[in-house]
């Protein structure tokens, strides 16, 4: 499996981009199931809730409200893997980890499903002991 972090996912949302196609074409070269976790669905809409909830005019609600249901259409298209109990057990071993509590849910996933994430933070990841992660986006 492999489960592709927020910023593989918004990649997809910038129609005729390079770095797009390129990760589009990449992924045609795999057999794997491509998911995303349900913490990043979670990031996604959290956002554009927030951006709701900020506008207090209803004309100005129409835009985010409309990237919320396009959210919602677009992550239907993929595997989206849980937060479960195993997940859940390894993301209180990585409490140690000075990584977001985010980040460390999505490895979590990673890690108990034996995925690997695409992801451009290398930075935060490489922390995560038995993580497998890679960037598809260079």
């Amino acid at each position: 499996m492999i489960l592709l972090d927020t910023d593989h996912l918004t990649v997809f949302e910038i129609p005729g981009s390079a770095r797009r196609d390129r990760l589009i074409a990449r992924m045609a070269l795999t057999t794997e199931v491509i998911g995303t976790t349900i913490v990043n669905v979670e990031e996604q809409m959290r956002g554009w809730i927030a951006s709701i909830a900020k506008e207090r005019q209803a004309a100005r609600q129409v835009r985010s409200y409309a990237r919320l249901a396009q959210l919602f259409r677009f992550v239907s298209g993929f595997e989206i893997s849980d937060f479960d109990l195993a997940a859940a057990a390894l993301f209180d071993s990585y409490s140690r980890i000075r990584i977001s509590s985010s980040d460390r849910k999505i490895a979590a996933i990673a890690v108990a499903r034996n995925a690997l994430l695409l992801t451009a933070n290398r930075r935060d990841f490489e922390l995560v002991p038995g993580l497998r992660f890679a960037n598809w986006l260079d």
